[in-house]
């Protein structure tokens, strides 16, 4: 597992190789710290070896100080799969107007640790544990410009309003 060359903040890290990858303590490890050192304070794996898979599988590795824009996968084939391996996670559902409509907390050291949903639901998340790693399966391959659509209601990576909105969705949790 290797950083991503050519940029300076990569937001992943070179793809698994080989025919049959297998999860290590250390890639563990080397991968929560590079989710502290990111400023993004979270890192993708990608696991499946081509961008072109038609199954993307991919360990993202995030701190409680991340923020996750609230989105949805438009696509009618869109589904997401997320488990946590390691850490706790708060899992949030919206409706149109952004409205919290559901919680879901998962946690490697509870029994519920898995959630899928279907295309087109808001959803979002709060990482509630220090070097908390999920494992995330969607449907590929991936193309950014269809892949997501960010909320209107909800500020984006890097705006000023993002920490605020996080404490409020994180203290759904406390």
């Amino acid at each position: 597992m290797s950083e991503t060359t050519g940029t300076p903040n990569p937001v992943a890290l070179a793809a698994a190789e080989g025919s049959v990858f297998a999860l290590t303590e250390e890639m563990l490890e080397r991968g929560c710290e590079a989710a502290r050192q990111s400023p993004r304070r979270r890192i993708i794996f990608p696991i499946h070896r081509r961008p072109e898979a038609l199954v993307q599988r991919m360990l993202n590795f995030m701190q409680p100080d991340t923020y996750v824009v609230p989105h949805r996968h438009p696509l009618e084939h869109a589904i997401e799969t997320v488990q946590v391996l390691r850490g706790a996670l708060g899992f949030l559902i919206f409706n149109e107007q952004g409205k919290v409509v559901s919680t879901h907390r998962l946690s490697a050291a509870e029994s519920v640790s898995l959630l899928d949903i279907e295309p087109g639901i808001w959803h979002g998340m709060v990482i509630l544990a220090p070097d908390t790693v999920i494992l995330e399966v969607k449907r590929g391959p991936y193309d950014a410009s269809t892949d997501k659509e960010f909320a209107s209601w909800a500020p984006g990576e890097g705006d000023e309003e993002a920490p605020d909105f996080a404490k409020l969705w994180r203290a759904l949790f406390a």
